[in-house]
């Protein structure tokens, strides 16, 4: 392998990816960065620094899978969320900017209640994202996080542990992970709601199957959860549920099946209906 310098490598890798990728110059310069250490800024002011030849290798192989389509956060090890930067791997879903509704609407609820020892849970965790974001933003709560995927948990539990952040995880499939005396002021979830059917799965390979889709028709997953949490929540307790761009009349019709009431749905930053949640009155 002839030696290449950063320049060389960068434009090599812009022309393999700009047929896969829309984000081509962004990805190959993450990658970069994420190899060699550098800064942004640096890719410029360093441009003709000869990489070694652990450094083109590794740099080798990311590219290779970044051209076979799998998704960046996956080859850095990290996505941003919310104001936390999370560890991911491929036993976990890849945290979504749309998710931020659900945390955003579940902060505003939380904080209507009073400062005191909320106790939160968050049905599916995944990395952990919405959880750490919840104990993150509101440090007095008591913040329980279930999933029934072991391997999501240990990515979920390493998140916890290096961002300083208490969170009670527990496994198993949604509510039947928790004691069953176990009460909750506040219950999330972003359950897998896409169709087994759904054309969108295709681009989705790379992603756990069992957090993108029930295996069904995208609903089960959230009917489940609509009718367990009314076991685990307080009076007055709420429950919010992301869901897809075309599910928020079916979440709302169920939701006010189950009894709950002041069902509503709000949209996501794409404006597409993202979240549906109502309150529990016991």
């Amino acid at each position: 392998m002839n030696a290449e310098t950063l320049n060389t490598w960068r434009a090599r890798a812009l022309a393999i990816l700009r047929a896969v990728s829309n984000s081509a110059a962004a990805d190959a310069d993450y990658l970069l960065m994420h190899v060699t250490g550098v800064t942004r800024a640096q890719l410029l002011t360093r441009a003709d620094h000869a990489l070694s030849a652990a450094q083109q290798q590794l740099l080798e192989s990311l590219l290779a899978r970044r051209a076979r389509g799998e998704p960046l956060a996956y080859l850095l090890q990290n996505q941003p969320f919310w104001s936390l930067d999370l560890q991911v791997t491929p036993d976990v879903l890849i945290p979504r900017a749309d998710t931020e509704t659900l945390v955003e609407w579940a902060l505003e609820l939380a904080r209507a209640r009073g400062q005191g020892a909320l106790a939160l849970a968050d049905l599916g965790t995944g990395s952990g994202a919405i959880a750490l974001a919840l104990a993150h933003e509101l440090p007095q709560a008591q913040v329980t996080a279930t999933d029934i995927s072991i391997a999501a948990l240990d990515v979920a539990r390493a998140n916890a542990a290096r961002l300083k952040l208490d969170v009670h995880f527990a496994q198993g499939a949604w509510c039947a992970a928790l004691p069953a005396r176990a009460r909750f002021d506040l219950m999330v979830s972003n359950p897998p709601y896409i169709a087994r059917d759904d054309a969108h799965l295709a681009a989705l390979q790379f992603e756990p199957q069992l957090a993108l889709t029930d295996g069904a028709d995208g609903l089960s997953a959230l009917t489940q959860i609509i009718h367990q949490a009314r076991a685990h929540l307080v009076p007055g307790g709420w429950l919010l549920l992301e869901h897809g761009f075309d599910q928020a009349e079916a979440v709302r019709a169920r939701l006010q099946q189950a009894g709950y009431a002041q069902v509503s749905t709000r949209a996501d930053y794409g404006g597409n209906p993202r979240v549906s949640a109502g309150v529990f009155d016991g």
